[in-house]
């Protein structure tokens, strides 16, 4: 009796031993093919900014001979230096660093301000609740879902508007507050459509936010930018970093606005002016310092998403408690 317990006991063992190997053969190919479905997308999706890179280092005549995916034979910074400060953009030949600049005074307010000011809606739609709140943030919602291409010329009206408010500004007083600048009229569209965004955002982090110490401030006597600035904000990191990063991408990168609002002169940002350095003609495409100049406008985007990315879905998790 005893050795037919033993057999058995033996035999249930040996199954499941084969069963754990099943599932680890198992579990090891499913990680096989989902890695490797990883880096095949991986590699389809770099494969555009490997060529890019690679040709912002090569020679005109290396690249007119050679194989676009091979490696420079000679790595040359020469399209880099001219992409910067030789490069022709329509008529004028000084290459991209102004429009590079132009892009940065516009992009840093821009995000700053919408950042803020959706950070005070959010606050306020939370933690300050008025008779029709939902509705207010129903309306802010509902802007997240127009279309650039719909806004264009009721902004145009109203930029123009404004541009008029400030050449009577400018013969009342000497000074025109920068009504009716490029510049200020691109900061001025990108919060105004950022902010139905920015307000989502720190909205649903805020509706997660104990309420208990917004109360606690009160009873102290806290004024309601005291509880904003020493409370709600020193706890917003991970929602203001989603913030940052979403705006500044969509406004770096953004074509149809800068390019209906900012004219062609010297105001232009990069966008716009990398569009006229690849079709502006000398003769021969320079596709290296076409390249170049298209790494140059990519590297601050790439810059804001190794620094802070990694907290870009952590904030964006903090933020989908409630909604």
């Amino acid at each position: 009796m005893s050795s037919v317990t033993s057999s058995i006991g033996t035999s249930t063992a040996m199954l499941s031993q084969s069963g754990d190997s099943r599932t680890n053969s198992a579990r090891w190919i499913g990680r096989l093919v989902i890695y490797g479905l990883l880096v095949i997308f991986a590699i389809l999706y770099l494969m555009p900014l490997f060529v890019m890179l690679v040709t912002s280092f090569k020679t005109m005549d290396e690249i007119q001979g050679g194989n676009m995916l091979a490696l420079p034979a000679a790595p040359t910074f020469d399209p880099w230096i001219k992409a910067w400060g030789e490069a022709c953009v329509g008529l004028t030949c000084a290459g991209i660093k102004g429009y590079f600049w132009n892009s940065i005074k516009m992009v840093v307010p821009a995000v700053a301000i919408s950042t803020i000011m959706g950070a005070l809606n959010g606050y306020i739609l939370t933690k300050w609740r008025f008779p029709g709140h939902t509705l207010v943030f129903g309306l802010m919602l509902f802007a997240c879902f127009i279309p650039f291409q719909s806004v264009l010329l009721p902004m145009a009206t109203i930029l123009g508007s404004l541009g008029r408010f400030g050449v009577t500004l400018q013969n009342a007083t000497g000074l025109s507050f920068g009504f009716g600048n490029s510049t200020v009229n691109l900061v001025f569209v990108h919060v105004v459509y950022g902010l139905g965004f920015t307000t989502l955002f720190f909205r649903n982090f805020y509706e997660a936010f104990p309420t208990e110490l917004v109360r606690a401030a009160q009873v102290d006597g806290a004024s309601f930018f005291q509880i904003f600035r020493r409370i709600m904000l020193p706890n917003s990191l991970p929602i203001i970093v989603v913030t940052v990063i979403y705006q500044f991408t969509n406004i770096w990168n953004d074509f149809l606005f800068a390019s209906a609002y900012a004219g062609t002169g010297d105001s232009m940002p990069m966008t716009v002016a990398l569009n006229n350095v690849v079709n502006t003609s000398t003769g021969v495409v320079e596709y290296n310092v076409n390249m170049a100049a298209a790494m140059i406008a990519a590297v601050p985007t790439l810059i804001v998403y190794i620094l802070a990315g990694r907290y870009f879905v952590r904030g964006l998790m903090a933020g989908a408690v409630k909604g």
